[in-house]
């Protein structure tokens, strides 16, 4: 006869109790907001947001087993509306029995349900025939129907800290079922589980198999790297996490700290983040951070690119971390980005104006006859290469000033420039005016 399966360590140490949960103190801690509501007696809906192995189904579970609630847990990856159905009569019977019971529906990865899914909760949750617990990774902001939400108490759950962790490997060792870990072997299978407790658990779980086939009673370091391999942390390349790390890198680049710079790009490395993604960014940090503060940022950013491009991993990824610390150590200025927002907004309000004729163009007879071109001040013949009182708006616009150099690199130089520009222009302008030459023309 087959055997049946064992089950997995994982979910043989799952907590029975509120007093075994490991972690999430800030919630499940004397006087915190989700104790008091277990405490309380009256099951409300809520959201439970977090990354993955810090708790969430178990929570749900305790949540249904304090109530004295029928649980229903529903997967938002391989269910649908009619298992929503099936969940709102299994708890129309369950309320309606002989022995009258409440009903919890635990729904995992919510966030993967559809808008039209998700608002099949809506009226059974607003009737109170189940209190709806949703679990999601994801920003639940973005990811869950604003109404449901409007219903639900968001908890945010934290990755396991290292305390945490330890803490359960000597849960699981004192089962007898794992080898001996010594402490650097402890400390890189907590650096392994990157604060998720099914992993590490799973992990340990495997260790277990292996040394037992290999007759090894204890594990130390060594082995543990040789059966492990170099695994990558958890990383949610299209989740929160990435996003915040990016985030991470990119305000370090502007807050001018190389060696921050350095820490967040190495993480998104080390979590598998393909570096062509962060290329790309480099070259917005250039262009947005530094501008022409130092406009060599922007060719050193796209050099890197290109030869990350040529030598792949991991050669390339030096030339992305000289970009990351040249940006981070360059001066600053966002004013053409700045100026560029600035010019669409105005652009998006004034609407289409004329081109004046004498910026127009005059290729052909009847178009000089129509006086395109006429009057335009050719630049290089004039004094400097510079038509001192040009105007090149619409007429009627008053000229507004989207550029403001920023005092700093580059831009400092340019400033000047502009500056004496500016008072050559207000000078001419003011001599057209008046008719009166302005002091040291020619003219």
């Amino acid at each position: 006869m087959a055997q049946t399966p064992s089950v997995p360590l994982a979910e043989r140490l799952r907590p029975r109790t509120l007093s075994e949960v490991v972690g999430q103190a800030h919630l499940l801690g004397p006087g915190m907001p989700l104790r008091l509501a277990f405490e309380s007696g009256r099951p409300h809906s809520c959201i439970l947001w977090g990354p993955p192995g810090v708790g969430k189904t178990t929570i749900a579970r305790l949540m249904a087993q304090a109530f004295d609630a029928q649980f229903i847990a529903l997967s938002a990856v391989l269910g649908g509306v009619k298992d929503i159905r099936d969940a709102v009569e299994r708890a129309e019977a369950a309320r309606s029995g002989l022995h009258p019971q409440s009903t919890l529906v635990f729904v995992d990865e919510v966030h993967r349900f559809n808008k039209v899914q998700q608002d099949a909760f809506l009226p059974h949750v607003e009737s109170g025939l189940f209190t709806f617990v949703g679990a999601t990774t994801e920003n639940p902001s973005f990811e869950v129907n604003a109404a449901l939400l409007s219903r639900a108490t968001v908890y945010v759950l934290q990755p396991l800290a290292e305390a945490d962790l330890q803490a359960l490997i000597e849960r699981a060792s004192s089962t007898g079922e794992v080898p001996a870990l010594s402490a650097a072997a402890r400390q890189r299978l907590v650096a392994y589980a990157d604060g998720d407790a099914r992993r590490l658990l799973n992990t340990l779980e495997t260790l277990a198999v292996t040394a037992r086939a290999q007759g090894r009673a204890e594990v130390d370091d060594a082995w543990l790297l040789a059966t492990l391999g170099e695994r990558l942390r958890r990383y949610d390349k299209g989740g929160d996490q990435f996003y915040d790390t990016i985030s991470a890198l990119h305000k370090s680049v502007r807050g001018s700290d190389p060696d921050a710079a350095l820490y967040w790009f190495v993480r998104m490395l080390d979590g598998g983040v393909d570096p062509r993604y962060v290329a790309r960014r480099l070259v917005r940090m250039a262009t947005e951070d530094v501008g022409l503060a130092d406009p060599r940022a922007l060719r050193l950013a796209l050099d890197a690119a290109e030869t990350y491009e040529r030598l792949g991993s991991p050669e390339g990824e030096l030339a992305l971390a000289q970009a990351v610390v040249y940006l981070a150590v360059a001066p600053k200025s966002n004013a053409v980005y700045t100026a560029y927002k600035a010019a669409r907004t105005f652009v998006a309000r004034d609407g289409t104006r004329a081109v004046p004729l004498h910026l127009r163009n005059a290729p052909t007879a009847l178009m000089r006859q129509l006086d395109h071109g006429r009057g335009y001040r050719y630049a290089h013949d004039e004094p400097d290469a510079f038509a001192a009182g040009e105007r090149y708006f619409p007429e009627g616009v008053q000229e507004p000033r989207f550029y403001e150099p920023v005092p700093r690199g580059l831009e400092l130089r340019i400033g000047e420039k502009l500056t004496e520009l500016r008072r050559r222009n207000a000078e001419a302008r003011a001599a057209a005016a008046t008719g009166v030459p302005p002091a040291g023309s020619s003219h």
